[in-house]
């Protein structure tokens, strides 16, 4: 048996053990379960009991796992009618509800465990828990779930598990989970000054001062890549009228996702998309075929209503930055655009040092537009991934694009391993019928252009959410907050230290100094909490000879007495090569 289909086995098999451990514990009469999938690192099973499951509760709760897996229970399959199956469940209300929805000809499969546990499943399972004795597993926590994710239904209590083959896999995971928590996103940004949350605006991060500056270095970034490859930048409206949406597509397939403001006996809507605005932006004149491709640009702010239990820190806002583009062009130029662009998409994950693979999504269900199209465009797709990666080396999620187009999602690996889906190459040809585009073609007559959404950090919050998880909160020199921290030894040195500051800033590196007259190593203690790449510590020798003595982030190692002007020649080199590590000794040639 292959491993994934070995896990989901073991897997599964110990949530019917969990499920009966509970049962025995709270009484029969005083647990209703629910249903107990599997997931990436274990499984979890939802229950209603008239108590909360403690701390101590979920220990008892593995001891008798235990106890029950000692007992060397068989499992047995059987196969039963609808009415069996619900005069079995009479008494357990989720089941019968799941039975209920089940079609008239669903073949019902039940699995008794020991012979006083029985559960809805269609399985498979080990044969005996005496298999389970060697488990892996530990309860990792409860937290509160509404049947089927409706917030207007019972709320019941979900038991995650972490379960793996051996002690030892187990023991790496709970490891890796240690080292995600001290990475979090949303503990480290508070701590760092970078942004913060508040409940008047749910999902809508406020940025401080030090998180707005590498959100804007991240921008620049972004830029100076894009201007040096024909993308030019647009700004439009954050709010428009009802009738752009519905031309777009967006009020039939995306309403539900958008806050909508009345105005009068008017409807506009907060965009969700930046993508009828570049459409717009396109038709705002004539254009001919020499103007193709038309890279339009843009990183205006977006809101998309999510559910209140959906919000996560920055993955997971009600507003955010995207770096769109949207680009127009001839048909017989798809090919070479793609191209073009997944080979920036390298460049820019390359910089941050993670490694992507691509997955194509193909035709959903309430797809728009002739279907000729729809497999004109996969069959363009497929080739260009066949040509990049060699066919079968990538993923095919079959009906999971956009309703106007299938697309190229690329999906990055961050230093956890834990893989993220970025950015999306979507190919339209129904958006540029809808709002009735042309161009003025080499023959003169007019012709359609086809248009690519494409985003490469998605949103820009999210990215940046990635990126403090990533670095651990310790950019690289280009990206972070604060690159140099300025601490004069005494007073006295205050004035030099002003110097420094001041030729830091005009070489346009982002620079702070402390001039109180406080202890130098309290000074120094706060920049380090602060992540800040560099302290430069400035006193009577340094003042003396125009030089800096620098304490370099995340090691014991400092350089002294480095000349001023070499000291900023060192940030320019990393700011303008985007290096992801700090120069911890002088180089040669500057």
């Amino acid at each position: 048996m292959e491993r994934q289909a070995f896990l989901d086995v073991y897997r599964h098999s110990l949530s019917h053990i969990l499920a009966k451990a509970v049962i025995e514990i709270y009484g029969k009469e005083n647990v209703q379960y629910a249903i107990g999938p599997q997931i990436a690192d274990g499984f979890y099973y939802d229950f209603l009991i008239p108590e909360p499951i403690t701390k101590e509760a979920c220990d008892e709760i593995e001891a008798k796992m235990r106890e029950i897996m000692k007992r060397k229970e068989p499992w047995t399959r059987k196969e039963v009618s609808r009415d069996e199956a619900l005069e079995l469940f009479k008494d357990q209300k989720f089941k019968t509800e799941l039975i209920q929805d089940l079609p008239e000809d669903e073949l019902i499969t039940i699995y008794w465990t020991g012979d006083d546990f029985v559960d809805l499943c269609r399985g498979p399972h080990v044969d005996n828990s005496q298999e389970l004795l060697s488990a892996a597993f530990q309860i990792k926590s409860v937290s509160g779930s509404y049947w089927r994710g409706d917030e207007n239904r019972e709320q019941l209590q979900r038991v995650y598990v972490y379960a793996f083959p051996d002690k030892k896999e187990l023991k790496a995971h709970i490891q890796m989970i240690q080292e995600a928590m001290e990475r979090d996103h949303k503990k480290l940004g508070p701590q760092l000054d970078l942004f913060f949350f508040d409940p008047t605006a749910p999902g809508m991060p406020y940025w401080l001062p030090r998180g707005w500056n590498v959100f804007n270095a991240l921008l620049d970034f972004w830029r100076r890549l894009h201007y040096k490859r024909g993308y030019q930048e647009i700004s439009a409206p954050v709010v428009n009228a009802q009738q752009l949406w519905v031309t777009s597509g967006h009020w039939d397939h995306y309403q539900n996702n958008m806050f909508i403001v009345p105005s009068g006996d008017d409807l506009y809507a907060i965009k969700p998309m930046n993508c009828p605005n570049a459409i717009k932006a396109y038709a705002s004149r004539p254009r001919s075929y020499k103007e193709l491709p038309l890279r339009l640009a843009e990183t205006d702010i977006i809101h998309r209503k999510e559910k209140s239990g959906e919000l996560n820190g920055l993955f997971r806002v009600q507003e955010f930055h995207q770096d769109d583009d949207h680009t127009f062009l001839m048909q017989e130029q798809i090919g070479e655009e793609i191209e073009a662009i997944m080979d920036l998409a390298g460049i820019i994950y390359d910089t941050f040092g993670l490694t992507y693979k691509a997955e194509l999504s193909t035709r959903p269900d309430d797809f728009m537009g002739d279907i000729n199209d729809w497999n004109d465009a996969e069959a363009a797709l497929k080739e260009i991934l066949d040509k990049k990666y060699g066919e079968g080396g990538y993923e095919i999620n079959e009906g999971d694009g956009a309703f106007y187009g299938p697309k190229i999602d690329l999906s990055m690996k961050d230093a956890l391993g834990r893989e993220w889906q970025m950015g999306t190459i979507q190919l339209d040809f129904q958006l540029p019928l809808n709002f009735d585009l042309k161009y003025v073609a080499h023959d003169g007559s007019f012709k359609r252009p086809v248009m690519i959404h494409r985003a490469l950090f998605g949103s820009m919050e999210r990215f940046i959410g990635i990126l403090i998880e990533n670095f651990k909160g310790s950019f690289p020199f280009w990206m972070s907050p604060m690159q140099v921290g300025i601490v004069p030894i005494r007073p006295a040195h205050n004035e030099y230290a002003k110097k420094v500051e001041d030729a830091l800033y005009d070489a346009r590196i982002r620079v702070e100094a402390n001039y109180a007259d406080m202890n130098m190593k309290l000074k120094i203690k706060e920049y380090k909490h602060l992540r800040d790449p560099y302290i430069v510590v400035v006193g009577d020798k340094e003042a003396e000879e125009g030089t800096v003595s620098i304490n370099i982030r995340g090691t014991n190692k400092n350089l002294q007495n480095v000349p001023l002007d070499t000291f900023i020649k060192m940030c320019q080199k990393m700011n303008n090569e985007y290096t992801l590590d700090l120069l911890e000794e002088v180089p040669e040639d500057l």
